[in-house]
């Protein structure tokens, strides 16, 4: 018995669909409505229809508007046949289609197929529909495994096969010749020249914006755009191709299928750099993943894991339990190259009440800068405030980079006018989240873009040429890295991106005043780590802090997340190692 929102009579979804391949040849949008209502009309047996009509979307996936609206109405039985022109032009993916199959059939509905000359309500047709939807698949692998293999074939013989021109250089298309841009080309060089002497990007990245260096397109550096000029070597000459498993995916390739042209245009750096930069980054993403709480199943959590380096030999300094459990079991930390080889550097360890009291209370008087900054007139006004307690008694001065960062910082007006506590942080998501959500649209007519413009190079080879199907993609891609910057940028985690100096401000603020330590002149890192727990401590040092340096057992330098560095420089020696 037919419920009351089912059609009593026959009412058919027309559904066409046009790739740009398609808005040239005989298939054309007008002239599919055309025959598909004379169709209904003759054999089914009705007028009564409705059509969705996606025009430039292809049938690589069933991301298309107005498909996904008549699937809706599909599913409230509004419904009884579904006729298409060729089966292909619901998908050309047997999966997506084999699953919207089951469910026309569960709805009990009939899908038509004009050209091909079958209906699924027959045996006979259903089973035809699903050969030929076999070969449409088989097709389309195996033109895109023809491109693939053509693409692949152009890197190993050293030819460009589109994408943005690195920064720091220019191409000519006729030439196919790569040259260096200076002005970008000595920006390059103090790229890797003060990662090498900071092993920061957060640090490079404000170092470049401080210094009112412009990226090429005239914004401010973030540390995605210093990450990819740090890890790519096409500045010390090489071309690398089939990297990634495919255009718009960040899965990479095992690296025994990566294409590399060594020497294919002028470099930049030396090789020996790129390799030392390489290493450097190479050692620090194994540290931060092997102590991050992701990366590890231990149950031991060593707050500091992953922050704290030696000022000796510049390896991470590794955490294991000292203390009683009964009491407080805290974390001590010595240096990678003296627990693995017991000879070599000398770096005395260093532990948690040491580490731990000394960041947080000048996290501490950071924020206490922060709030009474109009009595803050000069550096040594901000340096006794940043001094304040005990346990900066030995220190006598902060280097005067730091101080003048902190100083320009705290007095900027967005600073001074930054809300603490949550509203300030949720009005910031939101942003954010709207932000990321307009990229991501972008991102996807892009995406879009480059399947219409692979489907008319695929399907029809008299319609564009590899040259011209070359350099249209190159502007697609051109477009998609930049989104895809934009997007890494506001999505990446507290592991990997260079916080705004708000956003520092605000992590920071709200912990301290979840804590309920914002009235304290002190806090003593031992009451605080017994009374919080472990995992929460470390995610917030985690989130605003790049990197600790300790030197003879002392802290002698903290990198934050934003770029702001200070090191401390001590009124007496330290013990002899």
């Amino acid at each position: 018995m037919q419920t009351d929102n089912k059609p009593h009579t026959n009412r058919v979804a027309i559904y066409v669909r046009v790739s740009t391949v398609y808005q040239v040849d005989k298939d054309s949008l007008p002239m599919q409505r055309q025959e598909l209502l004379d169709y209904s009309r003759v054999m089914l047996h009705t007028e009564d229809c409705v059509i969705f009509e996606d025009a430039g979307y292809s049938g690589k996936n069933t991301d298309r508007p107005k498909y996904q609206e008549m699937m809706s109405q599909i599913r409230n039985h509004a419904f009884t046949h579904l006729l298409v022109w060729k089966i292909d032009r619901i998908s050309r993916n047997l999966l997506d289609f084999a699953s919207m199959y089951q469910e026309l059939k569960d709805l009990g509905v009939v899908f038509v197929s004009k050209n091909e000359q079958f209906d699924t309500s027959t045996a006979m047709g259903e089973a035809m529909l699903k050969i030929i939807l076999v070969f449409a698949e088989l097709e389309r692998n195996m033109t895109s495994e023809r491109v693939h293999a053509t693409m692949v074939s152009r890197a190993s013989s050293g030819l460009w096969n589109g994408g943005r021109i690195p920064y720091g250089y220019s191409y000519d298309p006729e030439t196919s010749i790569f040259s260096i841009i200076e002005k970008e080309a000595e920006v390059v060089r103090l790229i890797h020249d003060k990662y090498e002497e900071y092993r920061s990007q957060g640090m490079v990245t404000r170092h470049l914006n401080v210094n009112l260096i412009p990226t090429r397109s005239g914004a401010l550096w973030n540390i995605i755009g210093v990450y990819k000029i740090l890890t790519s070597v096409f500045y010390c000459g090489d071309y690398r191709y089939n990297v990634h498993k495919d255009a718009n995916s960040g899965k990479k390739r095992d690296k025994s299928e990566w294409i590399t042209y060594r020497d294919h245009h002028v470099p930049i750096i030396s090789r020996d750099q790129k390799e030392r930069i390489l290493r450097i980054l190479d050692d620090n993403s194994k540290v931060k993943y092997r102590s991050s709480p992701y990366g590890s199943l231990n149950k031991k959590i060593h707050v500091f894991n992953g922050l704290v380096f030696c000022g000796t030999c510049g390896r991470a300094m590794g955490g294991s339990p000292v203390g009683s459990k009964k009491s407080w079991q805290y974390s001590k930390y010595a240096c990678y190259t003296l627990r693995q080889f017991k000879s070599g550097c000398r770096c005395k360890a260093s532990s948690d009440p040491i580490i731990g009291e000394f960041t947080i209370n000048f996290i501490l008087n950071m924020l206490s800068a922060q709030k009474n900054i109009d009595s803050i007139n000069s550096l040594p006004d901000l340096q006794s405030v940043l001094l304040n307690g005990d346990t900066f008694r030995e220190i006598d001065f902060l280097n005067t980079d730091g101080l003048q960062d902190l100083y320009d910082f705290l007095h900027s007006p967005q600073i001074r006018s930054v809300l603490y506590g949550k509203a300030a942080s949720k009005e910031r998501k939101k942003k954010d989240a709207s932000e990321l959500s307009n990229l991501r649209k972008r991102r996807i007519a892009s995406e879009r873009a480059l399947d219409r413009l692979t489907n008319l190079y695929l399907y029809d080879n008299t319609a564009i040429s590899e040259t011209e199907f070359i350099s249209r993609k190159q502007k697609i891609m051109e477009q998609i890295e930049d989104l895809d910057e934009q997007i890494g940028l506001l999505n990446a985690s507290s592991d990997e991106k260079l916080i705004d100096d708000i956003s520092f401000i605000q992590r920071a603020s709200e912990f301290i005043i979840a804590q309920k330590l914002s009235s304290r002149n002190y806090i003593y890192y031992k009451n605080l780590a017994t009374s919080v727990d472990p995992g929460v401590l470390r995610d917030f040092f985690y989130g605003i802090i790049d990197g600790i340096i300790i030197t003879s057992g002392r802290v002698t330098k903290i990198i934050f997340r934003n770029g702001l560095a200070f090191d401390f420089a001590y009124k007496t020696k330290a013990p002899e190692e």
